[in-house]
């Protein structure tokens, strides 16, 4: 008999023992010890255990739901309207047993209880309150389709596809920087600087973003102290196991308003790949909403090749 129940204290070995079983495919971190999902998960300041609900047979996790909210507009605090569904486990012994139905059941009754208007199903910017690091890669971007069961599972309980996020990675062993009289231009006249910390965070990017180690590259002319673009890159040593190599993360790349489509996001990207690869980092990866009006050229361009879709469903009208 399925016995169904809140979060207890004792619960994240057995949490991790059906991420383990349930095998989500290449975007999913292998070996994750207890520790990273408490530091990820359960240690951010708005986790509320009524959201996580476990599926048991006896003291077995049969299966796990863990729902939560996204960010308000200014990311200071969570915008309970919008509810999500972060991650839906359900043993392969257990499946077609209808406890994958009845575990998103109790999280749309918990998330609609807290005030949610709007259902989703997968996290991503900006609601992606849980599993940054742990599923997704670079972070979080809807359920992969990598992800063999997640396509067909959504559908058939009531969510319609919304969204979709490209996974690119480049292999720094195999692929050669492109070259072109811009880029040369740029590299001349620009140098590449880190900082270490941003300068004005938001409460919403320390409980994901701070979570993880990271550094903000920054391309800044000659002779001036104001940069030109700037990229946050993400150590992915979690995915060590899983990808047997060094990877790390492209995320927030942003262009100064008068120096856009001017070639310095290429340029900049290009320049962090070389000094990645002089730390021994063999595979970049980074991601962009499908619809993007300029990110998905410009890392095909920079040698990047897509691996992966991410899919955020939204539920569909009753």
């Amino acid at each position: 008999m399925i016995e169904y129940r809140t979060f207890q204290n004792s619960d994240p070995p057995k949490v991790q023992a059906l991420w383990r079983e349930c095998q989500l495919g290449r975007g999913a971190v292998d070996g994750v010890p207890c520790d990273a999902f408490e530091a990820l998960n359960f240690g951010q300041p708005y986790f509320d255990r009524q959201g996580v609900i476990l599926a048991c047979q006896g003291p077995r996790a049969v299966g796990f739901v863990h729902a939560g909210f996204g960010a308000s507009f200014d990311q200071s605090d969570l915008d309970r309207t919008q509810g999500v569904i972060c991650a839906v486990l359900v043993h392969p012994d257990f499946r077609r047993q209808g406890i994958g139905r009845s575990l998103i059941a109790r999280a749309e009754d918990y998330l609609r209880r807290h005030g949610a208007v709007d259902l989703f199903a997968g996290p991503a910017e900006p609601r992606d309150p849980f599993f940054f690091g742990l599923y997704g890669g670079s972070q979080p971007a809807g359920f992969l389709e990598s992800d063999p069961d997640a396509a067909p599972f959504f559908p058939a309980v009531g969510y319609e596809p919304l969204e979709k996020h490209a996974v690119y990675q480049r292999d720094l062993g195999r692929t050669s920087d492109p070259v072109s009289l811009r880029l040369m231009n740029i590299r001349r006249s620009t140098q590449l600087a880190i900082a270490h910390q941003r300068q004005s965070v938001s409460w919403w990017w320390i409980t994901r973003f701070g979570r993880l180690d990271s550094v903000r590259f920054q391309l800044i002319p000659k002779g001036s102290s104001e940069p030109v673009a700037g990229v946050t890159v993400l150590g992915l040593d979690l995915y060590l196991q899983k990808w047997q190599e060094r990877t790390i993360g492209l995320a927030e790349l942003t262009v100064v308003e008068p120096h856009r489509r001017q070639g310095y996001g290429q340029a900049l990207v290009l320049e962090v790949c070389r000094r990645m690869r002089e730390e021994l980092v063999t595979r970049v990866e980074a991601h962009t909403p499908e619809l993007h009006p300029a990110m998905p050229n410009l890392l095909a361009s920079s040698g990047f090749t897509r691996v992966d879709t991410g899919v955020v469903y939204r539920r569909k009208p009753d």
